[in-house]
């Protein structure tokens, strides 16, 4: 017994004929290749006209997730990532010691003021 086949399975609807290699016009288009510090390629593909002022000079490497420049021989170096500070340590920079104590005597003194308790 043979089985039977069905010519359009697996196929895309709309296809058109089977091993149509013409799909429609393809614009022009250039080739840019970008380096992370890893020696990784990627390669992005903008449009012809394009100014070269608008190419990005660096993307995010898909392969590594480092910054990645167009310059082979100078990847651009990986920014130093500043770790998470709480606000307290904010206030801390801004603010010294001695300013911490008058602060915090002068807030006192109104709590105090407010509850009778001068």
């Amino acid at each position: 017994m043979a089985t039977g086949g069905n010519a359009i399975r697996g196929t895309r609807v709309g296809a058109g004929p089977m091993g149509e290699q013409d799909h429609g016009h393809h614009a022009d288009r250039v080739a840019v290749s970008y380096w992370d510090a890893l020696g990784n390629e990627t390669v992005r593909y903008f449009a012809a006209g394009i100014p070269d002022d608008e190419i990005p000079e660096t993307i995010d490497s898909p392969h590594s997730g480092l910054p990645a420049g167009r310059d082979k021989a100078n990847p651009p170096a990986v920014a130093k990532t500043e770790p998470y500070k709480t606000h307290l340590a904010y206030v801390k920079e801004r603010r010294s010691d001695e300013e911490a104590e008058q602060l915090l005597g002068d807030a006192l003194q109104q709590l105090r003021e407010r509850r009778g308790q001068s």
